[in-house]
């Protein structure tokens, strides 16, 4: 078992600046005689620690934590995989690893994926694949410089509504669609915003590295007001409700409508706290026309709020705690995606509706996928990619800098700022800590 201590404090700095080595001369590139690929957990005492459980049909040989208590569970489940703090030191002593599994706190996903990318590892990380939108644009381009294989832990991405939800909106299900409107019931009981920096410190748990768990962001005392899992609502550290949820709940629009960035981006909310997100919130995407589908107003609702129920919906049903719902000429679209399959009101237009040919290939499972990707060397064979999931997730993170401008935000995706607010700059890009940089 290796920690962060034993690590020489040279390579420590260094190591997120891994020069990229041809696979053949590390060994790697070639699925193994048994079939299976060696990787590795960061970030397991969670969320991480299930998606291992979905990959355990795989050789797990590391894991790495920052809180061996909290990790406990998964340390138990891999009894055999060598245990690790820091991931450079992972990184730096185990050459035999072909990918890893990140489920670490937003704040750490870029520096974690880009020392992986730059090591040669293929990358599964988790929901939302980025902190800040400049983030993402480096990911995808490391990841496409690399030929590695990477996915966002969108897990609906695979599923059956998404696919059907493209195929019946191509298909004409609810002529163009003008509107589209997602929710979500977090942050609510899920974790606290808007939430004021306790004055206090408190010990650090023994077997927690605090200094590691703040990564890239400034240092500040530990305090349970972050860790473990309320860290989602601080700026440092998460994206919100929308990086959380949205990622989920607005995916089928994104996947279905092939949208891009948005135009503009503006937010309502509760108020925001000096340093956490508000309540909840309401923003507003506007895209420009894309042929064959007319300019869209997408709007999203979180910590309980949620759209005006459609007359077409009638009492037949009412939304859930987490949706989406498309607006078109013809008829209104429920669900999709995460959220469960496609719907179509009113009856009428259900009755109406010739369903479309099952066209898109079906999906093996979201890990699975990643897994057999790697395997064959295939990137785009993992369908929710940095391709995808960079724009994804920059559209998303538009939202939340008109959230913390508290401004209407007119986006310049080619040149990557916002044409009405230059202060917007220091939220686009942010400064790290020495050890935890992006740049290679």
């Amino acid at each position: 078992m290796m920690k962060r201590r034993t690590f020489l404090k040279a390579t420590a700095t260094v190591a997120v600046g891994i020069q990229i080595v041809p696979r053949h001369i590390l060994g790697q590139g070639q699925t193994p005689p048994s079939g299976k690929i060696n990787i590795a957990g960061v970030g397991v005492g969670g969320q991480g620690g299930g998606v291992l459980g979905e990959m355990k049909g795989e050789n797990i040989v590391a894991l790495c934590d920052v809180d061996w208590t909290k990790a406990a569970g998964t340390f138990n489940a891999f009894p055999k995989a060598e245990r690790f703090q820091d991931y450079r030191v992972m990184l730096e002593k185990r050459k035999d690893l072909e990918a890893l599994m990140i489920a670490t706190p937003d704040h750490m996903h870029a520096p974690i994926t880009l020392a992986a990318l730059r090591a040669g590892k293929h990358v599964y990380v988790e929901k939302p694949m980025a902190h800040t939108l400049e983030e993402t644009r480096v990911m995808a381009k490391v990841a496409r410089e690399t030929g590695l294989v990477t996915q966002m832990g969108n897990n609906g991405h695979a599923g059956e509504g998404l696919r059907l939800t493209r195929e019946w909106i191509q298909a004409g299900a609810i002529g163009a669609v003008r509107e589209v409107h997602g929710w979500s019931d977090r942050p609510g009981t899920w974790w606290k915003q808007p939430a004021e920096r306790p004055t206090e410190a408190m010990p650090v748990p023994a077997d927690l590295d605090w200094d590691l768990w703040l990564g890239c962001a400034p240092q500040r005392p530990y305090h349970k007001a972050y860790h473990p899992f309320a860290w989602r609502g601080w700026f440092d550290f998460g994206t919100g409700a929308l990086g959380d949820m949205a990622v989920h709940n607005l995916d089928p629009a994104f996947y279905a409508l092939d949208l891009g960035a948005p135009a503009t981006a503006e937010a309502q909310d509760s108020g925001l706290g000096k340093e956490t997100y508000a309540a909840w919130q309401i923003i507003t995407f506007e895209f420009a026309a894309r042929r064959p589908q007319p300019a869209l107003k997408m709007i999203w609702y979180d910590g309980g709020k949620r759209p005006k129920k459609p007359t077409d919906l009638g009492d037949e049903i009412d939304v859930s705690d987490n949706g989406i719902l498309f607006v078109g000429d013809k008829g209104t679209m429920l669900g999709g995606g995460w959220s469960g399959p496609p719907r179509l009101f009113p009856a009428s237009r259900r009755e109406s509706f010739q369903l479309p040919a099952k066209t898109i290939p079906r999906s093996l499972g979201h890990r699975a996928e990643w897994i057999q990707a790697c395997k064959d060397r295939k990137p785009g064979d993992a369908k929710a990619g940095f391709a995808y999931s960079g724009p994804f997730t920059e559209a998303l993170l538009v939202g939340n800098l008109a959230v913390r401008l508290q401004k209407r935000v007119e986006w310049d995706s080619a040149n990557l700022r916002a044409r009405n607010s230059p202060e917007a700059e220091t939220l686009i890009r942010k400064n790290y800590r020495s050890g935890f940089g992006i740049v290679g």
